[in-house]
């Protein structure tokens, strides 16, 4: 029988307990189901003698108390053997001195701490200690095993101490204590272990009840305030990849000025030019041409269990993105020898689908493979080498769909970016830049030309009154940048703006798009409108000014919807939660699953994405300048108290406050798809995180007296976001209803709000024609010559082509896109695993019940909707359906599915 149940819950217990290797240091409780920790059938038997089903946990208690003599208990421990990096001969298995240890039987010690103190001396009860022998190996694992004898008076175990006795790291999975009275207790670890010789500190892993800091155990309350001493370190010295330090820093090693002057950037936060959110600290040298810049030699430093899983590894494909350019960037410039060569034709771009792209065979053909396994459809065993795209959702349902306006709008509200539309809130529109540094600062969008759009359906003025004009307005923030991106060759900028009528089959329908060059070299301010015109000069005019709108739209999206608001304002939200709220703190085991691969996602994009001549600045519009402009819109419009989404939409003017409609928020587009989807989900997350914070928090007084949240909250408005800290608009926390508030708008943003920016960009802009990321060419119609403009009118189609990316810009956006969109097997969705320690309190499992039922019906009607007909932003013949917000996915890049976290 025992065996039955193992065999059959081997899949289970490896998706449960592996994903769990980034934990740092909680003790979680295992599932009942769980694989053989020993060979020995009887002793199986005596671990898991309860039938056991789901994810329910094990009695948590390990109580000796109530028994007038010692007890005999075996542990039981379990180590996950790795594959490659310091753990390829795992434990030093290879190592002569470490096969003595195990001759020895001293391959781990363990410490049995009591939760209570010595009730004869008030002191902490002194610890049991025994030594771990190796008894065996199974599936990947080494088990080891301990006999203790527990005095009867010894009370119920709170914490293990470890400490790895060989000369490696190893990677601990759990711990499991069995012939206690109330039964066998599993500690969850799932941390790496550092060797003793590197690291002489026991390893503490506390019992996964969650306490309050006024309710720890008097035996625990030093070790919970030693772990946290240990997590925030001293702030000195460079970070070793085998730290477990969370500290702050401010970003300063985006550039190389030591490898070229021109790789030099500014420094991102603590000071007022450019301020911008905390990473985390590493430590590294200063450059010796910048000593205000960090080199960037070694590796990007993140907490070790901060780090990717081997699951997540493979899936993200071992170095990445790095290794995605390293592969693939000189065989495509090889093969083109042009990098700034567009496409000749638009056929070409069709063939990156249909026949594939020709590259020089590699040198490592398989690493390539192994990177982009999605993408290379066929690899010929010729000279040269055919690299094939996956064909994007988009361009499969209806290739030419990018052509039409209906698409164009349509996707401010159901594509990737839906974050940027807003109502028309004053008119006329005029900009609030410097008028004798910018120009004018009345737009050239009039009252009449907009009437000229929207005739027959009302007059601007009426337009007005009932809310029917929206707009997406990047002028002022991109305009500052104009005159210095104008100077990098291969690519152009403008300040612009689109503007939108609402009809009343609540599409959208582009009115005009403005786009303004300031006074510079001499020449006069220069704007111009464009409309969808019937006549051919202007109809490809209105093209152009679409691409030049769309690459702006797609620099926007991703360094302020996607990195800014998520990545990079989460990574304090990380820290902070590690360094004030112990792992015994039911407010971090609320969020840890929300800050999960947060860290090391973004340390990678600081090494290859955002960094100085990386993916962003080679490819997208605003080049050297990208993260300037993501720290300029950081000043000038983040606020965390209008990160939540009814806040976000109220801002935005899409929605009113109506406490009498669904979600008490009245939407002024009524098919809005993101919104719609959105605040089902905001809805049952946030409700989940009243329930359980309401649980823990009785009244006021217990958020006011937990000194823990307290200096957590104010470590992310001082610290985590600094440049900040004087702002007006932070939330109080004083009430459970303020906290409810906080850690559901985290919640949101590392959840839902990354899921609808990050999963559908594969599908959406891995055909660029759709999205392109830059426009390298000015607008036909600014300042022409004789001959360009002559150029334009004989062949239009060519000119656009021209100003379209690169062919080696747009096929490493492309690879990246892929990687980016990427699902990986050991995904954790939200609502769908529920976290070991919620399963402890019967109320808090029946509300994450509620709230995992609530999500499932959130798929069925997301179903449903994108089979309405009446709802033409959700589908339609060619359309690729709203899928973004169904929160359960299965692995790959499949446009949908909602993570805890932040995960890729």
């Amino acid at each position: 029988m025992a065996t039955q149940i193992i065999s059959s819950s081997r899949l289970t217990f490896c998706c449960y307990i592996y994903k769990h290797k980034h934990l740092k240091g909680t003790l979680l409780q295992l599932p009942l189901k769980l694989p053989m920790a020993t060979q020995n059938p009887e002793m199986l038997q005596t671990q898991f003698h309860q039938p056991h089903l789901g994810r329910t946990s094990l009695p948590h208690e390990a109580v000796a108390a109530g028994t007038n003599s010692s007890i005999s208990v075996k542990a039981t421990v379990t180590v996950k053997l790795t594959d490659g990096g310091c753990s390829s001969c795992l434990l030093g298995l290879c190592n002569p001195l470490d096969n003595i240890s195990d001759l020895l039987g001293k391959s781990l010690l363990l410490e049995l701490v009591s939760a209570e103190l010595d009730p004869q001396t008030g002191l902490e009860t002194r610890p049991i200690s025994r030594y771990a022998h190796r008894v065996g190996q199974e599936d990947g694992d080494v088990i080891y095993e301990s006999e203790f004898v527990i005095p009867g008076d010894f009370g119920e175990i709170g914490a293990v101490l470890v400490q790895n006795e060989y000369r490696s790291e190893m990677f601990l999975k759990y711990i499991v204590l069995n012939g206690l009275p109330n039964g066998p207790i599993a500690f969850n670890c799932g941390s790496w272990v550092q060797s003793k010789f590197d690291d002489p500190e026991k390893r503490i892993f506390f019992s996964n009840k969650s306490y309050l800091p006024s309710q720890t155990p008097r035996g625990l309350k030093d070790l919970r305030e030693k772990e946290l001493a240990n997590l925030r370190g001293n702030g000195e010295g460079e970070r070793k990849t085998s730290d477990r330090i969370y500290d702050y820093d401010v970003y300063n090693d985006l550039g190389n000025p030591d490898s070229k002057s021109e790789l030099g950037r500014s420094v991102l936060g603590g000071n007022e030019n450019y301020p911008y959110p905390r990473r985390c600290r590493t430590g590294r040298a200063p450059c010796q041409t910048d000593p205000l810049s960090e080199t960037r030699s070694g590796s990007f430093y993140v907490p070790r269990d901060e780090e990717f899983s081997e699951v997540k590894e493979a899936s993200f494909l071992t170095k990445t993105v790095d290794s995605v350019l390293h592969a693939l960037k000189p065989s495509l410039e090889t093969s083109l020898l042009d990098s700034n060569l567009g496409f000749p034709l638009f056929s070409d771009i069709d063939q990156l689908y249909y026949q594939g792209i020709t590259i020089p065979k590699l040198k490592n053909p398989g690493l390539l493979q192994r990177i982009l396994p999605r993408l290379v459809k066929a690899v010929s065993d010729a000279k040269d080498r055919l690299l094939k795209f996956e064909t994007p959702a988009m361009f499969l349902k209806d290739k030419f769909s990018w052509l039409r306006d209906e698409e164009f709008s349509r996707q401010t509200l159901a594509g990737v970016n839906p974050y940027s539309i807003k109502l028309v809130m004053e008119w006329p529109l005029k900009s609030a830049l410097d008028p004798d540094v910018y120009g004018p600062p009345e737009s050239a969008i009039t009252k009449e030309l907009v009437e000229r759009g929207i005739k027959g359906f009302m007059t601007v003025d009426e337009a007005l009154e009932q809310k029917k004009l929206f707009i997406i307005d990047y002028h002022d923030l991109l305009l500052p940048y104009v005159s210095k991106v104008r100077q990098i060759e291969g690519t152009t900028l403008y300040g612009s703006r689109a503007l939108f009528f609402l009809t009343p089959d609540c599409t959208l329908k582009p009115l005009a798009i403005e786009l303004t060059r300031p006074p510079m070299d001499g020449k006069p301010q220069w704007k111009q409108v464009f409309t969808p015109g019937l006549e051919a000069t202007d109809h490809w005019l209105w093209k152009f000014a679409k691409t030049h709108f769309l690459a702006h739209d797609s620099g926007y999206h991703e360094l302020v919807s996607h990195w800014l608001r998520t990545h990079c304002a989460t990574e304090p939200y990380v820290i902070a939660t590690n360094r004030q709220l112990s792992v015994m703190h039911p407010i971090y085991k609320l969020l840890h699953p929300h800050l999960r691969y947060t860290m090391q996602i973004n340390a990678l994009a600081r090494e290859v994405l955002i960094n100085a001549d990386g993916i962003i600045e080679t490819s997208f519009s605003t080049r050297k300048y990208s993260m300037e402009l993501s720290s300029a819109a950081y000043d000038q419009q983040w606020r965390f108290d209008r990160e939540a989404l009814p806040a976000d939409l109220i801002n935005r003017g899409i929605a009113v406050e109506d406490p009498s409609a669904s979600h008490g928020l009245k939407l002024l587009i009524e098919d809005y798809p993101f919104a719609n989807d959105g605040l089902i989900l905001w809805d049952a997350l946030k409700q989940w995180v009243a329930d359980y914070v309401n649980y823990y928090y009785k009244d006021a007084s217990m958020v006011q007296s937990d000194p823990e949240l307290q200096a957590w909250w104010t470590e992310i408005r001082t610290k985590g976001h600094e440049d900040k800290k004087d702002e007006p608009w932070w939330p109080v926390l004083q009430t459970p209803e303020d906290l409810i508030g906080i850690i559901a708008t985290i919640a949101w943003v590392a959840s839902a709000h990354h899921s609808a920016v990050n999963f559908g960009q594969y599908a959406f802009a891995a055909y660029f024609p759709n999205r392109p990321t830059i426009a390298r060419t000015n607008m036909p119609s600014e300042d022409p010559t004789r001959e360009g403009w002559k150029r334009f009118l004989d062949n239009p189609h060519f000119e656009l082509l021209v100003c379209f990316p690169s062919q080696v810009q747009a096929t490493k956006v492309i690879a990246i896109l892929d990687v980016l969109s990427n699902h990986s097997p050991d995904e954790e969705y939200i609502g769908e695993y529920m976290e070991p320690a919620w399963g402890e309190e019967p109320d808090i499992k029946e509300a994450f019940e509620r709230f995992s039922a609530r999500l499932k019906e959130l798929e069925v009607i997301i179903d449903a909707r994108n089979a309405d007909n009446s709802l033409k932003n959700r589908g339609g013949a060619g359309v690729v359906p709203y899928e973004l917000l169904k929160p359960f996915s299965e692995a790959g890049v499949t446009g949908k599915g909602v993570p805890y976290s932040i995960s890729i």
